[in-house]
C-alpha cells in the first residue's frame, strides 16, 4: 500500500517497479478505467539511448574501426599523396595576394 504525499506524489512499490521494468527517471502514464486507475509505463524514447556517453563512445569506436578498415583497403598510391601534404603551408594563407599583413 502506498500513501499520497501533500504534493500528490505516490511511491511505486519496488516489486511492482521491477515487474514493469520501471527505473528512476522513467515516465509512466495514468489512465482511468471505470472506477480504477491504470498505471502504464511510457514507451522508451528512441533518442534516450543515444544520449548516454557510454553508447556514444561505443558508436565512435565502431566508426573508428570501420574507418581503419576502409583505410587498409585504399590504394597505396592514394595514401602516399595524402601523406605528402596539402601542397601549401599555413604561413602562405597570410601572404596570398602579395601583401604581407604581419
Amino acid at each position: 500500500m502506498s500513501k499520497v504525499t501533500h504534493k500528490l506524489q505516490v511511491t511505486l512499490p519496488t516489486k511492482l517497479a521491477k515487474q514493469l521494468k520501471i527505473k528512476p527517471g522513467d515516465e509512466i502514464g495514468w489512465e482511468m478505467t471505470g472506477d480504477a486507475v491504470r498505471l502504464r509505463p511510457a514507451a522508451p524514447k528512441r533518442s534516450a539511448k543515444t544520449k548516454k556517453p557510454s553508447h556514444q563512445l561505443r558508436l565512435f569506436d565502431q566508426a573508428s574501426r570501420r574507418q581503419r578498415q576502409r583505410e587498409k583497403s585504399l590504394d597505396p598510391t592514394l595514401i602516399g599523396t595524402a601523406k605528402a601534404g596539402r601542397g601549401w603551408k599555413r604561413e602562405q594563407l597570410y601572404s596570398r595576394g602579395g601583401t604581407d599583413r604581419h
